[in-house]
């Protein structure tokens, strides 16, 4: 029997690789530079990524169930790595990097992101939440390291689409070893009976933490989106702009693992909790004037923020069992990418319009206060799994 302990070890390698997704960002001046990539485009190659991650998923969580956590995970790699490779010979074409980071290393990321998730509390079944907010803290922190050694290769005069192509060889080399480490305590279940998991979303938990989901990344999304610009216009300054990014990196990556803590702790009381937080959160940021308030902010934010990525996967495992967590979870997640492509338009939208990021915020907290109202009410709903 394999060790848990280097399955949950190679379960954090992996968020953490993929997690460097949230890097990219560091890599749009260059594109633009060398390869006169507007930042349109770039922002749309990001985005595009996001979407195919989440909806990815959907099949990912098919082929765990059937195929188990190593095949699932290894066909991630070798999509991810393929994915950047094919983007550093693209030339600086958008088509080419559309379809390489956008479209195959976005769905590697969909395929490896839930098999840590998984493997992760069927080996701890008893620290479900302990053990998921570490897998994901990887995540949130992937793009520290991420965008560490790109920044550093790129200041060293080594070419964009170069970067791209040792990231594609190396990281991709990295999760395919780690993915050979994964295993499942038990054979994994077979294919659910007809009709089991649609019946399973009708339900009132399942609904509420898609809900849930939604509403809290929506309003952090807002914020990632246009983080720097809301800073300016509190007449702060671009410098400090970049450290409140990173402050907002270590709330995420710290809340993420406090809030699966939490989870092991109040069991479903945390989904409302970590609404009602993020609206708290969220809150002080739209009021925030002073370096030392922004900051403060915007780390109760990134903590905040964490938590969607384990209260719900710690909810509907608990609720639903872990034989139909990795189905039911990748359509949970959907919120996440409807979140994506709604929450930073929409408030760069109605910036435009009304000359402020005040009422985009107002939005947001709305969504999170109706979600928190919401939840709350439908807490009775939520059971342990026989």
């Amino acid at each position: 029997m394999k060790n848990r302990w280097i399955v949950l070890a190679a379960g954090i390698v992996i968020q953490t690789i993929l997690g460097g997704i949230y890097a990219w960002s560091v890599f749009v001046p260059a594109l633009q530079d060398a390869w006169g990539v507007d930042k349109g485009r770039s922002g749309t190659v990001f985005g595009v990524g996001i979407a195919v991650f989440a909806v990815s998923m959907i099949f990912a969580g098919r082929m765990l169930s059937r195929r188990g956590p190593r095949l699932t995970a290894l066909t991630g790699a070798v999509l991810f790595g393929a994915g950047y490779l094919t983007a550093s010979l693209s030339g600086g074409r958008f088509p080419l990097l559309l379809a390489g980071i956008g479209g195959l290393a976005g769905a590697g990321i969909g395929f490896g992101y839930v098999c840590p998730l998984t493997v992760g509390m069927q080996w701890f079944p008893n620290h479900k939440g302990l053990i998921s907010g570490l897998a994901v803290a990887g995540f949130g922190g992937g793009a520290i390291l991420v965008s560490s050694a790109a920044t550093r290769l790129l200041e060293g005069g080594m070419d964009v689409l170069e970067v791209f192509r040792w990231m594609g060889w190396i990281l991709g080399g990295v999760l395919a070893v780690a993915a050979l480490l994964l295993a499942s305590p038990r054979p994994p279940a077979g294919a659910p009976a007809a009709g089991g998991d649609a019946s399973r979303m009708r339900t009132a938990p399942f609904l509420l933490s898609l809900l849930g989901l939604f509403a809290g990344t929506f309003a952090g999304l807002l914020v990632i989106g246009h983080l720097t610009p809301i800073a300016e216009r509190a007449g702060l300054s671009l410098a400090f702009a970049a450290r409140a990014v990173s402050a907002f990196a270590v709330g995420n990556a710290a809340g993420r693992v406090a809030w699966g803590v939490g989870f092991d702790r109040i069991g479903f009381r945390a989904v409302p909790l970590s609404l009602a937080g993020l609206a708290v959160g969220l809150g002080l940021f739209s009021v925030a004037r002073t370096p030392g308030l922004f900051m403060t902010a915007a780390v109760l934010l990134g903590f905040g923020f964490g938590a969607n990525f384990v209260v719900y996967a710690s909810a509907l495992s608990a609720h639903f069992g872990l034989e139909a967590f990795p189905r039911l979870y990748p359509f949970c997640f959907l919120g996440y990418g409807v979140a994506g492509l709604a929450g930073p338009p929409l408030g760069g939208w109605m910036a435009e319009r009304t000359g402020s990021y005040g009422p985009a915020l107002l939005l947001g907290l709305a969504i999170l206060l109706a979600a928190a109202i919401a939840t709350t009410i439908g807490l009775r709903t939520f059971r342990p799994a026989e």
